[in-house]
């Protein structure tokens, strides 16, 4: 690890790190407290997947379904409008939307071909956007004089790195010039996350293997086409499927820094709060 003791990281100008583990544990709510305080930067990941690496196809996704409507057909093949996202830290929705969800097409749902396509994309994308990450700490420093850098990851970085691999290059790359902080929820937590889930389901990113998994194993289940999936209900029945998977995962990048509770987070307003339980989460670090 970059800081070896709590003093080590107590006493550093530069303090960075990587915020990881479950959407909804604190990781962006952190990240922008941080940020506030006017001395650190904050890199968001999906928002950098969302802008940097995925923005033209959000945007042609937009315009593919303007142009099935007449007026505002005539209106782009004239470039008498513009269509754009609007991403922001916090909203993601364009990006969401985009990747959208597994079914039936009248159900709002896309062929399963088309939504591994937008999957793969995701993957590259964050990939790129995680490796971007030195690029970006650098920036902090060089044009904004900010000494404090903190990267508010997805919740799917987990899927996109082989934690068991030493030789893993995003990894590797992210441990030699960060903290990884690992937030960590409890049985509760996940109970409340699966709820929240069920009553707004959203798109997310999954590992390929497992979604194509599931995906034969929901529909062998229900004994369903492909074509007669409810989109909603799928990833409703996915997603506490798809916690208990990342949870190894995200334990196993755990070893590469710290981790914290979700209930330690829930109690940080300030800095320096949140100072002080990373200095007491790397002492107390088994060697």
């Amino acid at each position: 690890m970059i800081y070896a003791t709590g003093q080590d990281w107590t006493r550093s100008s530069r303090k960075r790190v990587l915020l990881f583990g479950m959407s909804g544990l604190g990781k962006t709510h952190l990240s922008n407290m941080l940020r506030a305080s006017g001395d650190w930067f904050h890199y968001s990941i999906d928002y950098r997947i969302g802008t940097r690496y995925m923005g033209e196809l959000i945007a042609d996704n937009f315009k593919r379904e303007a142009m099935k409507v007449p007026l505002l057909r005539e209106l782009l093949l004239s470039d008498s409008v513009y269509i754009a996202s609007n991403i922001t830290f916090d909203n993601l929705s364009p990006l969401s939307t985009y990747l959208g969800k597994p079914g039936s097409v009248t159900r709002g749902g896309l062929a399963f071909d088309d939504y591994m396509l937008r999957q793969n994309q995701h993957r590259a994308a964050e990939v790129s956007a995680l490796l971007d990450t030195p690029y970006f700490i650098d920036r902090a420093q060089e044009i904004y004089r900010l000494p404090n850098f903190v990267c508010d990851s997805g919740g799917s970085i987990c899927e996109v790195v082989d934690p068991e691999d030493s030789g893993d290059k995003v990894l590797n790359a992210l441990e030699r010039h960060l903290l990884m902080v690992w937030i960590k929820g409890s049985e509760a937590h996940t109970a409340e996350l699966v709820r929240r889930f069920d009553r707004a389901p959203k798109p997310m990113y999954y590992e390929p293997e497992f979604l194509d998994r599931s995906f034969v194993q929901y529909r062998m289940e229900n004994g369903l086409r492909e074509d007669q999936v409810d989109p909603d209900a799928f990833i409703r029945w996915i997603y506490s499927r798809a916690l208990d998977q990342r949870q190894p995962r995200y334990e196993a990048m755990a070893r590469r820094g710290v981790t914290v509770t979700a209930e330690e987070v829930s109690d940080i307003s300030t800095p320096e709060e949140f100072n002080a339980l990373i200095a007491r989460a790397i002492d107390r670090k088994e060697p």
